[in-house]
């Protein structure tokens, strides 16, 4: 009796070790931003200099513009969205953040290396799945403010053509005040593409930009891309293939194919995924740089933890174990 309780004491020790280890690793702030930070290294090349800087003349930071991305980052995968609880995080890591920048000059210069972000995230989604040529295309609503609030709204007041206007949601079946997250990712689970609009921006306007850029490919949509005329003018202008379900009060009706159904699901998992652990839809941004800035660095946070998971052979939609 007294060796059964022993042996079960000694296996709920090791287990509270191995919980405690686990969330040590999990929430260790300093750990994730110097793994993060590795990976965008190795992934800058020649869009920075030896000191991780974007080329410019004037004084040289100590805090380099690639540790201010790794920051954001870290920020964004453990679910922290408000400088100011990431600032009072910081505090607990004074020792190893010895060139940390102050709260405002963070929040500029998270800004105006925003296109350096995506850069880097665009290398790293090529590495991961970069001869793909299936993709799925979907919209996500980005609400700035309630509908009723919408006409006081001061966003965007300075440059009207990225301002926020009114908008609607079919899946949801609500108006909503704010932009349009629009993406184009692979079967796999890897964005590739995005753009943010206006919420008043039909989604199949998202379809002339990605002609651009894509070719000898097949794209999978909802309903709200359905258009032979766009159809037409993808597959002559650069062989894509638009695959939509049909409408049912349409003449030529027929039920979607089956694997084509479940491709198209992939996307919506990962706006769910992008919803969930990384708050696409909540934000604090208060101008509209700064709401495209947090979202560059949802989506790079996103891509960098299924990299982690390709490097670490497991899967990579799994990206909430990925720091484990």
């Amino acid at each position: 009796m007294f060796k059964k309780l022993h042996m079960s004491l000694i296996i709920s020790i090791l287990e509270v070790t191995k919980l405690l280890i686990y969330n040590q690793r999990m929430h260790n702030l300093y750990a994730i931003f110097v793994k993060i930070l590795e990976i965008c290294k190795q992934n800058a090349g020649n869009l920075v200099n030896e000191s991780g800087n974007i080329k410019r003349r004037g004084v040289v930071p100590k805090f380099s513009d690639l540790e201010v991305i790794a920051l954001s980052l870290t920020a964004e995968t453990l679910s922290i969205d408000s400088e100011n609880c990431l600032f009072s995080r910081l505090k607990e890591y004074r020792t190893s953040f010895p060139n940390m920048i102050s709260r405002r000059q963070f929040n500029d210069r998270r800004k105006s290396t925003s296109h350096l972000c995506e850069k880097i995230r665009k290398r790293i989604a090529d590495i991961i799945d970069g001869g793909e040529d299936c993709f799925c295309i979907d919209s996500k609503p980005i609400e700035v403010c309630r509908v009723s609030r919408g006409k006081r709204c001061k966003m965007g007041h300075k440059n009207y053509s990225a301002a926020p206007s009114f908008g609607y949601c079919a899946s949801q079946g609500v108006y909503y005040y704010g932009y349009k997250l629009h993406a184009l990712c692979g079967l796999s689970g890897v964005i590739h593409s995005y753009d943010l609009t206006r919420a008043s921006v039909h989604d199949i306007n998202y379809l002339h930009d990605v002609k651009l850029e894509y070719h000898d490919c097949s794209i999978f949509g909802d309903r709200g891309y359905i258009g032979k005329e766009i159809q037409l003018d993808l597959f002559e202008t650069a062989n894509i293939k638009l695959e939509c379900p049909y409408r049912l009060n349409q003449k030529d009706w027929k039920p979607q194919f089956i694997p084509f159904a479940k491709a198209r699901k992939r996307i919506e998992t990962v706006f769910s995924q992008l919803t969930d652990q990384f708050m696409l839809i909540r934000n604090y941004a208060k101008d509209t740089e700064g709401l495209f800035a947090r979202i560059i660095g949802k989506i790079s946070a996103f891509t960098i933890l299924q990299y982690i998971n390709k490097i670490n052979n497991n899967p990579i939609g799994r990206v909430k174990y990925a720091l484990s």
